[in-house]
């Protein structure tokens, strides 16, 4: 339940899913890249792929938390003059029938206004996740964001104390986002070898549904994932094949997605 009591949609995306015994398929992209048109082709292409929750990226001038890719699409989404209230507009054009959570640094949420939270609610979204907003930074900020009507989704890291863990997950909704390892984002050759153990610690301190990203790119990285969490994220891989097409992105979302269901 929402905290302005409605159903969550991601709530009961992750619940259908454990009834049916699946992971989540939760690939992120940027709004705007490699444009507007590409923009909406990828977001229906990814809901006809078997994306469960599509994180959609607001684009950032100063995006320090994402490697090169995110941050080149981010520029190249801002280069043809995208604003969050484009964003919204191509998520209400979109009209999925899966959930949406707003991926966005906190500097282009507070200069859209009081009311964008309904706005995007409005438009479509279901969820927000601010990358540089820990918990305990702005109290205030933060329980307006969570009494909102979008799941705010809140990120943990893996040296994250247990004690640590379970605030985090107690001003969150929708589900949790476990950074998989430190660093920025982008694709990597093998997972952190205490993943395991660093969900299984995150599983003891939250009820809400684990998922999983930064770094996974391969169909078998996203299997070994979905083995041990409850949702596998992708971002730079598919960011990263969007620029190369349209097609190339479904592609890989596909393979994902096999990937995920094999596990």
């Amino acid at each position: 339940m929402s905290a302005s009591g409605h159903r969550s949609p991601i709530a009961e995306r992750f619940e259908l899913l454990a009834a049916a015994d699946r992971r989540a398929f939760v690939p992120y992209i940027t709004a705007g890249h490699p444009s507007r048109a590409a923009t909406l082709e990828l977001l229906a292409g990814l809901e006809a792929a078997g994306a469960d929750v599509i994180e959609v990226g607001v684009p950032f001038s100063d995006p320090m938390a994402d490697g090169p890719v995110i941050q080149g699409s981010s520029q190249t989404a801002l280069a043809q003059g995208v604003t969050l209230d484009d964003v919204l507009e191509l998520v209400a054009r979109a009209r999925l029938g899966i959930p949406i959570v707003l991926f966005s640094y906190l500097n282009p949420v507070l200069a859209a206004g009081r009311d964008v939270l309904q706005r995007a609610a409005d438009a479509g979204v279901s969820g927000l996740l601010v990358t540089d907003l820990p918990v305990g930074a702005d109290p205030e900020l933060e329980a307006r964001l969570g009494e909102g009507p979008l799941d705010f989704v809140r990120l943990v890291a893996p040296t994250t104390p247990d004690d640590r863990m379970a605030e985090i997950a107690r001003h969150g909704r929708g589900f949790v986002y476990l950074i998989s390892r430190l660093g920025v984002t982008g694709t990597q050759d093998t997972l952190a070898a205490d993943l395991d153990a660093t969900v299984r610690r995150l599983r003891a301190a939250t009820t809400l549904p684990i998922c999983v990203g930064f770094g996974i790119s391969r169909p078998e990285q996203a299997a070994a994932v979905a083995r041990i969490a409850d949702g596998v994220v992708v971002g730079s891989a598919i960011v990263r094949a969007a620029g190369e097409s349209v097609d190339a992105a479904l592609a890989l979302a596909r393979t994902l997605r096999a990937g995920i269901d094999g596990r």
